[in-house]
């Protein structure tokens, strides 16, 4: 069976249930048609006209992305500039472009729990529960133990491995112990006196701002910045294997792929 763009959504909507999403949010359907049939899906972090263009190179129907394309109502659309441009990419390559974003960050078997398999942080609950949720499994963040404490320089190498990357923004003593964890995909700074005040000795996030990083300090947190691009990418690419999963489980003729040289916005001059 070959399912549509809103099978997809459906299916999404059942892993990741779009009504947990944060009310700023706007996952779902960005562009394109509820009844296009999809045979290839690409799986990015962003929706950008390089992603766009790789998917149509691809033969894919659909792009599947974890960041929206709008999060607003538009007042004007301009080709010329983000989101317009990719909004007429998009249209012109007949690429449906859907997300899944605070909703797939918040629910069971999300991005936040696949950082903490990564990280190999067990036992894990939610860190910080969403408001009005009947489901205690949902919510922002994940909070767990290692199997053994260890040097917070260790944590550290274990991250960067993981991340596939060489640097890291980090906080702390390197000698400290390390045993109770928080993770939180994307920027996770804000959660900073929930872990601290659930007695984690380390957060590891995304993203932190100056100040969030000042309160740490005096909160004795130790902090871990993976970059907002690493730690959401890496996590999207592992999710890419349950929803392959899930596809299978339905029968459908869908191909999955991950784009791969999707690349950080930016770097570090030298």
């Amino acid at each position: 069976m070959i399912p549509t763009v809103q099978d997809i959504l459906n299916l999404l909507d059942d892993m990741a249930a779009f009504s947990i999403a944060e009310e700023w949010d706007n996952p779902g359907l960005q562009v394109g048609s509820p009844s296009q049939e999809v045979k290839r899906v690409l799986i990015a972090l962003d929706p950008t006209v390089q992603a766009v263009r790789n998917a149509s190179a691809r033969r894919a129907q659909l792009l599947f992305t974890h960041h929206p394309l709008i999060f607003k109502p538009l007042s004007c659309i301009s080709s010329d500039a983000y989101p317009g441009d990719v909004v007429k990419e998009a249209l012109e390559k007949a690429v449906s472009v859907l997300a899944a974003h605070t909703n797939l960050d918040a629910s069971r078997g999300g991005i936040n729990d696949i950082l903490a398999d990564l990280f190999g942080i067990q036992d894990t609950e939610v860190l910080s529960e969403i408001e009005d949720s009947h489901n205690h499994e949902v919510g922002i963040g994940r909070i767990g133990f290692l199997s053994r404490p260890a040097p917070f320089s260790a944590v550290i190498e274990t991250v960067k491995c993981a991340l596939g990357v060489d640097k890291l923004l980090v906080m702390g003593c390197e000698d400290k112990e390390i045993r109770k964890i928080a993770v939180v995909g994307g920027a996770g700074g804000s959660m900073v006196p929930v872990a601290s005040r659930k007695g984690a000795d380390l957060l590891i996030t995304g993203e932190i701002k100056h100040h969030e990083a000042l309160l740490a300090q005096t909160m004795n947190l130790a902090l871990v910045d993976g970059g907002h691009f690493h730690i959401e990418k890496k996590a999207m690419t592992l999710f890419a294997e349950k929803l392959r999963d899930r596809l299978k489980e339905y029968h459908w003729d869908v191909f999955l792929e991950v784009y791969e040289e999707e690349r950080v916005p930016m770097s570090y001059c030298e």
